[in-house]
């Protein structure tokens, strides 16, 4: 009983999590947070436009509570928006996005939708990212056109949990078009990436001065003792001399 409860709030959560996308589609839409709270349901809505989610006078909003309350049976849901930082890092938005922009100009401007959209990406701060984008364009075979620049995981532990991915579909005359974003954001710790301290650099150095110093007064000690005992000789030979 105790699994059954849990498996349909998880078909639950994910039925609300679906039906949230697809309203707010094209409103530069991420993700939504569910959380079970004393008091009711907190829905948090993360978008990159605040100002569509919301609408006049937050009309979707009051829309959106009223059907979770009748379709999905909830008692209390209290929804909140939640603003992404950097947008250029998000890779659902950006998906949405290039599926706008390819429904809007058509489907002979991939190539600069494709590069204009990477470069805004790498400009963000990822350390590497892939756009896919796969289809009957522009022929009437179905190809995949791949925009790729930087540094990205393909596979291992770091690409199934770090690496982040969105998906889109651009409805054309031609027929459906897939977009598929991967993203692997600057905050990612690489296995192999060693950092060498500056501070160990700098005792090194400290240390090889010391010991350089060190040389230089010992021979300068040297010379010095050297030089009284070469006038000794002299003083010995002069007194044999005189002797004879």
């Amino acid at each position: 009983m105790i699994e059954r409860n849990i498996l349909s709030q998880k078909f639950k959560e994910f039925k609300i999590r679906e039906y949230i996308a697809k309203q707010f589609l094209k409103t530069g839409y991420s993700y939504t947070k569910i959380q079970r709270t004393p008091l009711g349901d907190k829905i948090t809505i993360f978008t990159t436009r605040p100002g569509l989610v919301v609408g006049r006078k937050g009309e979707n909003i009051k829309k959106l509570t009223t059907t979770l309350k009748k379709r999905f049976k909830l008692e209390n849901p209290q929804i909140e928006i939640g603003e992404v930082e950097n947008p250029f890092l998000d890779a659902q938005s950006i998906a949405e996005k290039i599926a706008y922009s390819l429904e809007k100009f058509g489907s002979t401007s991939f190539k600069s939708i494709g590069y204009k959209t990477l470069q805004s990406i790498m400009d963000g701060g990822a350390m590497g990212a892939e756009i896919a984008v796969s289809g009957k364009i522009p022929s009437s075979r179905s190809k995949t056109w791949r925009f790729v620049d930087g540094y990205l995981k393909k596979c291992g532990h770091v690409s199934d949990t770090q690496v982040i991915r969105g998906e889109a579909t651009a409805h054309l005359k031609v027929g459906a078009v897939g977009i598929t974003v991967s993203i692997m954001p600057p905050t990612i710790r690489l296995p192999d990436n060693i950092i060498i301290k500056k501070e160990q650099n700098n005792q090194e150095a400290a240390s090889k001065e010391k010991t350089a110093e060190e040389k230089e007064v010992e021979i300068i000690k040297a010379t010095k003792e050297k030089k009284p005992r070469k006038k000794e000789k002299k003083n010995e030979k002069e007194r044999t001399e005189e002797n004879k």
